[in-house]
């Protein structure tokens, strides 16, 4: 172990050497094959995971099948009581979850304290909307008749989250899907298993203390094959999967061959727009920090900065000079920037962008590298690089997930910078760095940015728990978190009641008898 307390952090988790990876609360049971987790910041083994078999995995959906016969019943505001008393032991153990986020993953120990108080705020926004669930009321065309719609809870909700967010992503889906009134069965990364064990002993602690059913909140571990199993299981209405379009596309093809319901959130290609009205100071801060940030391993991160010709000497000169003030290394280490890759596949990925890119005609103006040497044994830690490219390289078309910043340079007018920005697969989030009313609020408008996330002044990563987020085009169009995403998690009915002793029938049709 290292010098950060990681040890303490398990034991304070209840995360021990060896962990049962079915989970239906405190109950556990698992009979597959050991997943062993390696950490990428000093490549030492955390721990061990037994996978789920198909076994084990029906054993936790009839637990989560009858515990949802009774928490559909719960009042939501009662629901939300439990997501309060969650979020609550959240701030408890906010140190040591975020220490092992930072451990098993390799971003920043900020950031891990960070994804946590995701958690955390989440809860929070459940908690106030469990006391606000509604439908609508409409008035209907024939006399005496009252219509409305309501919301009811779905079911059993499936979570199939990725590596970069071990713990925030399920918590954006199960608050949510929890006041619902739904149930929940997670299948974390098999590549961060540790973290899901630690949040189901977490909840598991709630759900005992106030007598409820452990299956409220099921774990079930293991690789691809252990998702296959929600994603082709009709008990299962929604599915709600994190992760690479290539996967994404599987989940919505196999769901949607059941007429399920699914919620994507996948692959995204940034960018940041630079016009001449720009703020180089702030557009640096949100350049810098969106495409180093989880060492380049967001969904949000900056990948290609769009930058007008007038400008692009002076923008590219000083995001350079930032880039030679990062300091990479140990993630528990608060002094660091940047920390490793999740693991030597990543690298590669890492490694073959730089190759191609410069293939196609690129030029490396911050050359990349994998480091070496004490402190950097698991060989997972890269030098964040920028590559002056064109938006039509097929590796610029393609998410890297890796510290890899394209720039880009645009002339004329700022709709030919969005079209550049629009022009690729992807579409989560965009920025505009500008202090051009004109220009924001084309960026903004209907012919303006196509992502599901759009910005001014502010870079591409990171999302506020209020907002709805999510993507179009080949990110998916889920939506997540704030707003009304909770509509996701629930059937919608409509009802119409007549309380007259006549049965008129609509559009004034004649029926006698």
């Amino acid at each position: 172990m290292t010098d950060f307390g990681i040890q303490q952090a398990l034991d304070s988790l209840g995360v021990k050497a060896i962990n049962d990876g079915t989970s239906t609360g405190l109950e556990f049971f698992s009979n597959g094959e050991i997943i062993e987790s390696y950490s990428p910041v000093d490549g030492k083994l955390i721990g061990s995971v037994k996978s789920t078999t198909k076994e084990d995995y029906e054993k936790a959906l009839e637990a989560a099948a009858t515990a949802f016969v009774s928490w559909r019943t719960t009042p939501a505001p009662q629901r939300g009581e439990i997501v309060r008393q969650f979020g609550e032991k959240l701030r408890e153990k906010k140190e040591a979850l975020g220490k092992l986020v930072s451990y098993e993953m390799g971003k920043s120990y900020q950031e891990g304290l960070g994804e946590v108080q995701e958690m955390i705020d989440i809860c929070d926004f459940a908690v106030g909307l469990s006391r606000q669930l509604h439908g609508l009321t409409m008035h209907s065309e024939r006399f005496g008749h009252r219509m409305y719609e309501q919301y009811h809870p779905l079911g059993i909700v499936g979570i199939i989250s990725a590596f970069n967010f071990p713990v925030a992503v399920w918590s954006w889906n199960t608050a949510l899907a929890w006041i619902c009134g739904d149930v929940c069965v997670w299948k974390p990364s098999e590549k961060t298993p540790l973290c899901g064990i630690a949040c189901q002993n977490i909840i598991a602690e709630v759900l005992k203390e106030n007598n409820l059913p452990e299956g409220i909140s099921c774990l079930i571990n293991g690789d691809y094959k252990v998702g296959e199993f929600m994603t082709k299981d009709t008990r299962v209405p929604l599915v709600s999967a994190t992760g690479s379009t290539r996967m994404g596309k599987i989940v919505a093809k196999e769901v949607a061959g059941r007429l399920g319901k699914s919620l994507l959130e996948l692959g995204g290609n940034n960018a940041i727009i630079v016009t001449p009205d720009a703020d180089i100071k702030m557009t640096v801060i949100g350049a810098v920090f969106g495409a180093v940030g989880t060492a380049g391993q967001r969904c949000t991160s900056t990948r290609r900065l769009i930058i007008h010709e007038s400008i692009y000497d002076k923008v590219k000169e000083a995001v350079v000079s930032a880039y030679k003030q990062l300091r990479i290394g140990n993630p528990l280490d608060e002094n660091n920037h940047v920390g490793p890759l999740i693991d030597t596949d990543a690298v590669a990925m890492y490694n073959n962008a730089l190759k191609k890119v410069v293939e196609e005609g690129g030029k490396l103006v911050v050359e990349g590298g994998v480091l070496s040497g004490e402190g950097y044994e698991s060989g997972c830690y890269v030098k964040p690089a920028i590559a002056e490219a064109q938006n039509d390289f097929e590796i610029v078309q393609h998410e890297t997930f890796a510290p890899v910043l394209y720039l880009l340079k645009y002339s004329g007018k700022v709709t030919n910078a969005i079209d550049i920005q629009n022009s690729v697969a992807q579409g989560l989030s965009s920025a505009i760095m500008t202090n051009n009313l004109r220009e924001a609020e084309a960026f903004l408008s209907h012919a303006g940015s196509d992502c599901g996330i759009a910005n001014v002044n502010i870079g591409t990563s990171g999302a506020e728990i209020g907002g709805a987020f999510g993507g179009e085009k080949e990110t998916g169009g889920g939506r997540e978190s704030g707003s009304d995403a909770w509509k996701i998690y629930m059937r919608r009915q409509t009802n119409t009641i007549n309380y007259t002793t006549d049965l008129p029938l609509a559009q004034g049709i004649k029926f006698d008898l």
